[in-house]
């Protein structure tokens, strides 16, 4: 099986500050660690010197246990789009097994630079994005993974309220592939009897494997289907984000102890 990127080779964050421990879900499909890979070489070129190191859920490695316990200084980042079961109970109690009493930062969604992201994806598709008038033709289907946890569907349905007020698209409907919820066919339909002439399919997944290919193959109506956000210099620049404020929250959480 193919692996992530492997453990840094110091336990400080270097020149650049702590460490950024980025936390991936990791997947059987190897397009997920490489797709992580790509972004963490983005973050390494934005930020020179900061250290980064990968560390996965499962399937991949290596797992956060065999990383997290040995960093000293360092701040961990999820690689993660909501705040749903992985985020909230997973993450932490693998950091806690390892014994790593590390700075945990946000979960990237939802954010402006996702739908800049988004917007790239669907773009490179070969959607027609120049003008208020094609985008108002234009129907959207923000494909997301789907969650049990109500509020992180919640927070996937009011990014795609956001995207439509911000980009002005005829609609934006939400879609799961898997969980309840609606399918791809069943939001492209509400799409057209909404008005929209055009229609388009985002993947709202950082990276590919089952998932993205189950929407690939819902989509087929569709008159574009974008790629998954993957690495994203939208993504890139949003870890950082994450990273500092988790950073300086840490930092103001000592001065106050002190």
């Amino acid at each position: 099986m193919r692996t992530g990127t492997p453990p840094a080779p110091t336990t400080s964050g270097g020149a650049g500050g702590p460490a950024l421990l980025l936390v991936a879900h990791g997947s059987r499909d190897p397009r997920h660690a490489a797709t992580v890979d790509a972004l963490v070489h983005r973050v390494r070129a934005l930020r020179p010197g900061l250290d980064v190191t990968t560390a996965y859920l499962d399937h991949c490695a290596p797992r956060i246990a065999q990383v997290a316990g040995r960093l000293g200084d360092a701040v961990a980042v999820p690689l993660l789009l909501n705040r749903a079961f992985h985020a909230k109970t997973d993450i932490p109690a693998a950091l806690r097994t390892a014994g790593a009493d590390l700075p945990l930062a946000d979960v990237l969604g939802p954010s402006p630079l996702l739908l800049d992201a988004l917007d790239r994806r669907l773009a490179e598709a070969g959607l027609p994005l120049r003008t208020a008038a094609q985008r108002a033709r234009t129907g959207v289907v923000l494909a997301a993974a789907g969650s049990s946890d109500p509020a992180a569907d919640a927070a996937t349905r009011a990014l795609a309220a956001a995207w439509r007020r911000s980009r002005g698209w005829a609609a934006v409907e939400v879609a799961y592939a898997s969980a309840d919820g609606p399918r791809v066919p069943e939001a492209l339909a509400a799409l057209r009897a909404a008005g929209a002439v055009r229609t388009a399919v985002a993947p709202y997944l950082l990276a590919p494997g089952r998932l993205p290919d189950r929407i690939a193959a819902a989509a087929g109506d569709a008159h574009v289907l974008a790629e998954v956000i993957g690495a994203a210099e939208e993504v890139a620049v949003l870890l950082l984000d994450r990273y500092d404020a988790a950073r300086s929250s840490a930092g103001a959480r000592r001065a106050l102890s002190a």
